[in-house]
């Protein structure tokens, strides 16, 4: 990932009688399109404001970051893409849209995904599109990032930028503007499916699950059921009762890669205006869900989505959907070993 949460403890459900403790690595942050209509959401800001600052080369840099403190989040609020593909969906009319969160630094990452799974635009007869979500990257350098970013763009044309800080406290905010992006220039897609930036994704399986799934309220993944809400003051996922009143939160996909059908971006962006916005990305989903009346779906298995790194061998990688990779990996290599010919088990 490029960042790196720490973990945070959850119950699931495993093979729909056991339950297991399992270390959980997410948590995240939220914005929207509409401006802020209570004193609670005006006292925080995470925008870049759309007035650049002006250094004394002329260089535009973005506006210094404000922290919304440690658990709220600016969110409804509205917010503009900088870089944008906005017919890349009209023109290749996908049947399911890989949506990778990355810092926009981290050039590495994106090249990783582009020579190995994200090189996979067919599967099944079904197209497949890939996009790299991203926020404004602050500091010295960024002006020089963002030419950096506006090459890669041309070269590849896989970037979509948002206007808001890309930082750990807005990893939500990245989500809600991801489906306000799916839902403005990729509607006509079926599915769209959220996955970090250091997972495995096996395509082929991905598109297999969903030719057999629902095409409306549906969400799956790794889904989390009974997770606590931290009451502790020293927990960095510690959030008071005003903002989840509930001891648990209701069900929710895992951030390291879950599922959605496209009619769920207007219902989600809807939902966000009813629900404080909570700094825990994926928990956050899951109340909005819960305020639609939709639970997330529990996977058919659930070995197709690994949250523990899974030791490689074409065997095993050929019956997972997406699964975390042990640290170091060379993931370019190990695809090319998992593509080529021959039998997997």
């Amino acid at each position: 990932m490029d960042i790196t949460p720490e973990p945070l403890t959850q119950r699931m459900m495993q093979n729909n009688s056991t339950h297991t403790a399992a270390e959980l690595p997410e948590t995240r942050s939220v914005t929207t399109t509409q401006e802020p209509s209570t004193r609670w959401q005006r006292t925080v800001s995470s925008r870049v404001t759309r007035k650049t600052l002006e250094t004394q080369t002329g260089q535009r840099t973005a506006a210094p970051y404000v922290s919304p403190g440690p658990y709220l989040v600016e969110y409804p609020y509205e917010y503009h893409f900088t870089i944008n593909e906005e017919l890349k969906c009209k023109q290749e009319k996908p049947f399911v849209v890989l949506m990778v969160q990355v810092a926009p630094r981290n050039r590495a990452h994106r090249d990783v995904i582009r020579n190995s799974w994200g090189s996979e635009k067919l599967a099944n007869n079904q197209v497949v599109a890939l996009f790299f979500l991203l926020g404004m990257q602050t500091g010295d350098d960024a002006e020089q990032v963002h030419q950096q970013l506006l090459q890669e763009s041309k070269e590849h044309h896989d970037l979509i930028q948002g206007d808001f800080v890309d930082c750990y406290k807005n990893l939500t905010i990245k989500t809600m503007v991801m489906l306000e992006w799916l839902n403005s220039y990729c509607s006509s897609a079926a599915y769209a499916m959220k996955i970090d930036s250091d997972m495995f994704l096996n395509v082929p399986n991905l598109v297999n699950l969903l030719l057999k799934a629902p095409r409306t309220n549906y969400m799956t993944g790794l889904v989390a059921h009974g997770g606590a809400v931290s009451r502790d003051p020293k927990s960095k996922f510690y959030v008071p009762v005003d903002l989840v009143s509930d001891h648990f939160y209701p069900p929710y996909a895992l951030g390291l890669g879950y599922i959605l059908s496209l009619d769920l971006t207007t219902k989600l962006i809807e939902a966000s205006r009813h629900i404080k916005p909570l700094y825990i990305e994926d928990a956050y989903l899951g109340l909005c869900m819960r305020h639609l009346g939709i639970r997330p779906t529990d996977p058919p298995n659930w070995n197709l989505f690994r949250v523990f790194p899974l030791k490689y061998s074409r065997c095993a990688y050929s019956m997972v959907i997406a699964t975390t990779v042990p640290e170091n990996m060379d993931r370019v290599k190990t695809w090319k070993d998992f593509k080529k010919p021959g039998r997997y088990c």
